[in-house]
């Protein structure tokens, strides 16, 4: 089963617009509403039997059960006949809204993320049942809101048939996010072809194994001085006032502009590492540490977390193998001879005793290169490299694999053909 998710940018009216308006404001209130439930039974169940609390208590009946969604989706229900704005939202979306908070406790408990926080906007809401009748050119069809006009700046993909929709409001309007589903079974992407190690980094964005340095885009800190000026003037607007709402929103476009920038750099990278290799293999990097260091501003502006992401859905995209390695030691060892060469960041040329000498973060990258083949090896595939292969340049593999690759389904279900 293969899931896309196609993004475009909405032309609603302006009667829509402020029934989107509407509906994610109707959708704050339930989630605020939820969690402070969620929050009140947690509180009354803190205290030991014998203490309490000098200042104040949250006293529950022990009758009265932890809120879940099912019970949370009920009392919903009820609630509509005493608050009936509720009525006026899609009533899967309001679940949803349930579903999503639901989901940020199990991630809590399970994964570790922090305690789920009221908020002071909602930006997008979910309908989950959504068919390809509803979707007609450049019209969709939204449940209780009507026929709405969007931008098809690129078309559906065949045997793709729509699941749900979500509508997302940023500050240069309101966006569709379309989820698109296939019935194709897709085999992971087999190791092939030359193998590359990539290391990123502050100083060099990305060093290759191959001795490409690429330079480290600095988005967030070539606009800082216009942020800092726009950000001084809001101090001064009078809150709520129409001028405070005007820079609001320009400051908003600014970031958002940010953003869309670095994604973009992002793929177009991911892209050009994509064209030189048939395997690529990265460092598997503490991004949370990274991100509470001393350079924390520049480390978050570069985006690691967002380019590799990006960078291995490319690779499943275009068949290319993506695996990540143990970080620790990389500029620390020669790739030649794997001697230990310990040097502080003052360093940036790697020499070592054997007489191999290069860039520091190249070294890194031929290092993470080993490794990688390294790893390959660990789990019984060869590795060999050979000219005239099976298929055309790319690892020595056995003859069951072979005939694997030839039977196999390639993207979006067309046929691959492997002579």
């Amino acid at each position: 089963m293969i899931t896309l998710t196609y993004e475009y940018k909405l032309a609603p009216t302006l009667k829509q617009i402020q029934v989107f308006d509407q509906w994610l404001e109707i959708c704050r209130s339930v989630w605020n509403f939820a969690l402070r439930e969620r929050k009140d039974w947690a509180n009354s169940r803190k205290c030991d039997i014998n203490a309490c609390s000098i200042v104040s208590e949250y006293i529950i009946t022990p009758v009265f059960k932890r809120p879940t969604y099912a019970s949370q989706c009920k009392a919903l229900t009820a609630a509509k006949k005493e608050f009936p704005q509720l009525k006026i939202v899609h009533s899967q979306v309001l679940q949803q809204v349930l579903k999503q908070l639901e989901t940020a406790f199990v991630s809590m408990w399970e994964k570790g993320f922090g305690f789920p926080r009221f908020k002071k906007k909602m930006r997008s809401f979910v309908f989950p049942q959504m068919s390809e009748k509803d979707l007609v050119g450049d019209v969709i069809k939204l449940p209780s809101i009507g026929m709405v006009k969007m931008y098809l700046s690129r078309p559906i993909p065949d045997r793709f048939s729509l699941k749900q929709a979500r509508i997302v409001k940023r500050a240069s309007g309101y966006y569709i996010m379309l989820s698109l589903q296939c019935n194709v079974n897709v085999p992971d992407v087999p190791p092939h072809g030359e193998p590359l190690g990539i290391d990123v980094g502050l100083r060099r964005f990305v060093a290759t194994s191959e001795g490409e340095l690429v330079e480290r885009p600095r988005f967030f800190v070539d606009t800082q001085s216009q942020l800092k000026l726009l950000q001084r003037r809001l101090k001064h607007k009078k809150k709520g006032s129409k001028n405070w709402r005007k820079l609001n929103q320009k400051i908003a476009l600014l970031h958002e502009h940010i953003s869309n920038s670095r994604k973009d750099w992002h793929f177009k990278l991911s892209h050009h590492l994509c064209n030189q290799a048939g395997m690529i293999f990265a460092e598997d990097l503490n991004l949370k540490a990274m991100s509470r260091g001393m350079l924390c501003k520049h480390t978050l502006d570069a985006g690691f977390g967002q380019f590799l992401s990006i960078l291995s859905w490319v690779c499943w995209k275009r068949d290319v193998y993506f695996a990540k390695v143990n970080c620790n030691g990389t500029s620390q060892t020669c790739p030649m001879c794997d001697t230990p060469t310990e040097k502080d960041l003052s360093v940036r040329v790697h020499d070592c005793v054997c007489g191999y000498r290069t860039d520091r973060d190249v070294a890194a990258a031929q290092v993470v290169k080993k490794r990688g083949l390294l790893s390959l090896n660990a789990d019984g595939q060869a590795v060999k490299q050979n000219v005239c292969g099976v298929d055309l340049t790319g690892i020595e593999i056995s003859s069951q694999e072979a005939l694997k690759q030839k039977t196999q389904t390639a993207r979006f279900g067309i046929p691959r053909q492997i002579a």
